[in-house]
């Protein structure tokens, strides 16, 4: 369903140098831990997810410390996307937001909570689906997808104690990097500390809050 944001009413960012860039998944600064393996970005998590049972295009993907050349690299691979990638990749999206949260929790829940009330909005001049183009009356529209996921994001740390956040894998069949499946990830209170990855039962996180894309 395409959505129409006025500029001025929304938080909008595009580039990760802007005031609000540290909301994309290209930004620097938020590096990330799974299986004891480093990061750089959940731009290149999310892309390693594609390829779950590829362990070199995953390893090529996670190499780069260019977010978007992780993106690039992908692109040659794309037939052996997972079959099901567009039915579980806002499942991937949500987790991949939700752990660059716990990992990296002073930074980014002070930038989500600047954010106020209003909408958060990825403009792209490509993608309406993650964000939302321009049209010709200088408005953004789109699914704004990426956007939406932040909100959902915004308001359950309003509510929910994260120094008891327990966050399972999204419940997709094969969710392995680098040949390991990954479990779920606890933490107490990060405060910028590493995370550590434990197999215990899961307190919070329900899928079923994707309801509110009406796609």
């Amino acid at each position: 369903m395409t959505r129409i944001y006025s500029r001025d009413r929304a938080i909008v960012f595009k580039k990760t140098n802007e005031e609000f860039g540290g909301l994309s998944n290209m930004a620097p600064g938020y590096p990330l831990e799974i299986n004891r393996i480093k990061i750089r970005t959940s731009e290149a998590l999310y892309q390693a997810c594609r390829f779950p049972h590829n362990i070199e295009v995953q390893r090529l993907i996670i190499s780069e410390r260019s977010p978007m050349t992780a993106k690039m690299r992908s692109k040659p691979f794309k037939s052996e996307t997972r079959e099901d990638w567009d039915d579980i990749r806002l499942l991937i999206m949500r987790w991949c937001l939700r752990v660059k949260l716990l990992q990296n929790w002073d930074k980014f829940h002070e930038l989500l909570i600047s954010t106020g009330d209003l909408p958060i909005v990825e403009e792209s001049n490509r993608d309406s689906f993650w964000g939302a183009k321009p049209d010709e009356d200088g408005r953004l529209a789109g699914t704004n997808s990426l956007g939406r996921l932040l909100m959902e994001l915004r308001e359950e740390t309003k509510t929910y104690d994260y120094t008891k956040y327990n966050l399972n894998p999204p419940q997709v069949s094969d969710f392995f990097l680098m040949g390991d499946e990954i479990p779920v990830i606890s933490a107490t209170l990060f405060k910028s500390k590493a995370v550590d990855n434990v197999k215990k039962k899961t307190e919070f996180v329900n899928d079923s809050q994707l309801d509110m894309f009406d796609l």
